[in-house]
């Protein structure tokens, strides 16, 4: 059996493992929700990866995690119940206007914390649908341009390495292969960036670039913890202890642990 299908496979039991503990016996300590639609391919993949770190995070530190595939039930009441608000593989688009203003107010208020990941920031009009513009000031007035569709190997920069979501990596680190989003500028001067990506070590060489390249960031205007991770196209990238320790990290962050 391949290496992902063994993933797959054991990433079937991730939801049942994330309750085990969570009886009356023995309840967990609180409730994380992780977003991702419904799907196939490498994003789906990435998905299930970061389901079983997600799993064994849970049981470390003692929590559960809920899994949804659309924003339809999201309102206060339901984000009230969860610390955490992970979008594992959802764009910033399709949200019901209940589920927006909820989420609006559950990052402004701080009722918990939020990590997105890569589809989070599909920030512009998309299937029909306008750009979302709180999220896109939220993500520090930027919006989608393009990507390197044949992707591209990079290196990545830590510029914060005091920062708990970087604790423990080094001063950078090598990607192995990801799309690399652009955006319409740089969001420095509108959030706290804690690592971008070394342009000039794309391989192969790509024209597609911005210069100055934000691809994790953490915006500080608002009371809830939130942390933006570029990454997140295929699971290959777990193969990374850097991308792990980064993921891991920014998980437990953002929980408040």
């Amino acid at each position: 059996m391949s290496m992902l299908k063994l993933l797959l496979c054991i990433s079937l039991l991730a939801p049942f493992a994330a309750y085990a503990s969570d009886t009356p016996e023995h309840p967990v300590k609180f409730r994380v929700v992780a977003i991702a639609e419904a799907g196939t391919g490498s994003h789906n993949d990435f998905v299930e990866a970061a389901k079983l770190q997600l799993q064994q995070l849970a049981a470390e530190k003692d929590f559960a995690v809920d899994y949804i595939a659309n924003t339809d039930q999201i309102n206060d009441a339901f984000l009230a119940k969860y610390r955490l608000f992970i979008q594992l593989n959802y764009p910033p688009y399709r949200w019901t206007p209940v589920a927006k203003l909820a989420f609006q107010r559950y990052i402004t208020r701080g009722t918990g914390g939020w990590v997105g990941f890569h589809h989070a920031m599909l920030l512009g009009d998309f299937d029909g649908y306008p750009m979302w513009p709180w999220y896109s000031h939220f993500m520090g007035d930027i919006r989608f341009t393009s990507y390197i569709a044949q992707f591209a190997a990079a290196t990545v920069k830590v510029e914060d390495q005091n920062h708990p979501v970087t604790k423990g990596l080094p001063p950078s680190f090598f990607i192995g292969k990801e799309e690399w989003y652009t955006w319409s500028m740089s969001n420095r001067a509108k959030v706290h960036v804690l690592a971008s990506v070394d342009e000039s070590t794309y391989s192969p060489r790509s024209m597609i670039t911005m210069g100055d390249h934000p691809v994790v960031w953490t915006n500080e205007h608002v009371k809830a913890r939130n942390v933006y991770i570029f990454m997140g196209h295929h699971p290959g990238l777990f193969e990374s202890k850097e991308f792990t320790q980064l993921f891991r990290n920014a998980i437990l962050w953002g929980a408040g642990l």
